[in-house]
C-alpha cells in the first residue's frame, strides 16, 4: 500500500511519465522522493526557459528559484500568481499546480518573501500491494514558505527561507493493520547570487541553491516507514548582451541535482529498511557517491536547463529553452516556448512545453502551459 502512495504522487508530478514508459527496464535507476512537487516549475518566465532562473534577473517568482536575487529587485514590491493544468493530454482535468510568490524590498539591500505552491492530484482510485481496489479520493499537496535576502555587496547577495509541507496522499484509514494519514515536513533552503551586470546592464550573473533541506515524510503510523524530500543542489549562470538602448538577450544555464539516496536495486524490507534508516544529513552527501554504475552514473543524475529571453524595453519579452535528464533517470526531455508582456503595473508570462525524444505521443505532459500574472504593488 505504501508503494501505491507514493505512485500516486509520482506518476501526478515530475517524473511519472518516464516510470510509467520505461519501469520494465532493469537498467533503470531512478532517484525519486516524497513530495516532487516541490520540484515542479511553478513559473511561466523560467517555464519558457526550459526552467533555467537560477540566475536570471529577479521578479517576484524568484522565490521559487533563487530568493537572493530579490536584494537587488528593481522594483520594491511584488506578487506573481501562476496556474499550470497537468497530465491534461494524458486524460485527468482536474490536476493542476498553482502558485503564489511575493517579496517587499526594504531599505536598499534587504527584503523579505512569501510562497506557497498547491499541487491537486484530481480524483484517485487507492489500491493495496495486492492490486485490491480500496477508496477514492482527492489527494493534495501544499507548502507555505518565508524567506530573508539581503546583499552583502554590490555584487553578492543571500538568502535563507523555511518551509512547511503537507503531502495529503491518504487521510486517516486503515489497511492491514496500517494506519494512513497525512504526511508532513519541514525544511530549508539558503541561496547564493552574485550580480556582475555593467551599468548598462550587462554582463554576468550566477547562483547556488540549496533546497528542501529538511525532515523526511510519514504517511503512515509505522515510524520506521518514512521518505525523503527532494533535497536539491541547484547552480545557475546567465550572461547578458545589451544590444541596444531598449532591448538585450539573456542566456541561462541551470544544473540541478537531487541530494537523495539511490534506492537499493533490492526491495526487501531488509534492503529498504538500512534505505530509509539513514540520516538525513548524511543522505545528502551520501547522494554524491551511492549511484550502482560509480561516477559515470552519478553524472547522468544531473539535469540540465537552458534558455534564452529577449527582452524589449522590459515590456515585451520572447523566451526558448530546452530541459534534459538522462533517459537511465527519468528521461524527461522538452523544449519550451514562452513569451511575456508588461504595462504599467501588471505583466502576464506564458509558456509552452513540447517533449522531444521517444514516445513523445504517450507522453502526459506534453501541450503543457503554464500562465502567469505578475501585479507590481510598489515600485
Amino acid at each position: 500500500m505504501k508503494l501505491k502512495l507514493l505512485a500516486v504522487a509520482g506518476i501526478c508530478c515530475v517524473g511519472g511519465w518516464a516510470n510509467a514508459v520505461h519501469a520494465q527496464d532493469h537498467t533503470m535507476s531512478i532517484v525519486s522522493s516524497a513530495v516532487p512537487m516541490l520540484r515542479m516549475s511553478a513559473d511561466a518566465r523560467a517555464g519558457g526557459m526550459g526552467d533555467a532562473a537560477i540566475a536570471v534577473s529577479p521578479d517576484a517568482s524568484a522565490v521559487f528559484w533563487n530568493r537572493s536575487k530579490l536584494a537587488f529587485a528593481k522594483e520594491r514590491s511584488a506578487l506573481s500568481v501562476t496556474y499550470a493544468p497537468w497530465m491534461r493530454s494524458a486524460g485527468p482535468h482536474d490536476v493542476f499546480l498553482a502558485s503564489m510568490a511575493g517579496y517587499l524590498k526594504f531599505g536598499n539591500d534587504q527584503a523579505v518573501s512569501i510562497g506557497m505552491r498547491y499541487f491537486n492530484m484530481g480524483e484517485v482510485q487507492y489500491a493495496d500491494e495486492n492490486g485490491q481496489l480500496l477508496q477514492t479520493a482527492k489527494p493534495n499537496e501544499y507548502a507555505i514558505d518565508a524567506g530573508y535576502s539581503r546583499a552583502l555587496s554590490k555584487r553578492f547577495a543571500i538568502s535563507v527561507a523555511l518551509r512547511y509541507i503537507y503531502s495529503g496522499l491518504a487521510n486517516n484509514y486503515s489497511v492491514n493493520g496500517y494506519t494512513y494519514k497525512a504526511g508532513h515536513a519541514a525544511a530549508a533552503d539558503v541561496t547564493l547570487y552574485y550580480q556582475g551586470l555593467n551599468d548598462k546592464g550587462a554582463g554576468w550573473s550566477a547562483g547556488l541553491t540549496l533546497s528542501n533541506l529538511g525532515s523526511k515524510v510519514s504517511y503512515s503510523n509505522n515510524a520506521i516507514d518514512q521518505d525523503y524530500i527532494p533535497a536539491n543542489l541547484g547552480l545557475g549562470a546567465a550572461y547578458t548582451w545589451r544590444l541596444d538602448e531598449t532591448s538585450k538577450l539573456t542566456w541561462a544555464l541551470d544544473l540541478n541535482k537531487l541530494m537523495v539516496p539511490t534506492p537499493p536495486e533490492n526491495t526487501s524490507d531488509s534492503s529498504m529498511k538500512v534505505y530509509r534508516d539513514k540520516g538525513v544529513v548524511s543522505s545528502w552527501f551520501s547522494s554524491f557517491g551511492d549511484a550502482p554504475g560509480g561516477f559515470s552514473e552519478e553524472l547522468k543524475e544531473w539535469q540540465v536547463s537552458s534558455g534564452l529571453e529577449y527582452n524589449y524595453d522590459d515590456m515585451i519579452g520572447i523566451r526558448g529553452g530546452y530541459f534534459y535528464e538522462n533517459r537511465w533517470k527519468g528521461g524527461r526531455s522538452y523544449a519550451t516556448l514562452g513569451v511575456g508582456m508588461k504595462f504599467q503595473w501588471l505583466g502576464a508570462n506564458f509558456s509552452y512545453l513540447i517533449p522531444t525524444g521517444k514516445d513523445i505521443n504517450n507522453n502526459p505532459i506534453r501541450q503543457s502551459l503554464r500562465a502567469s500574472l505578475v501585479f507590481t504593488l510598489a515600485k
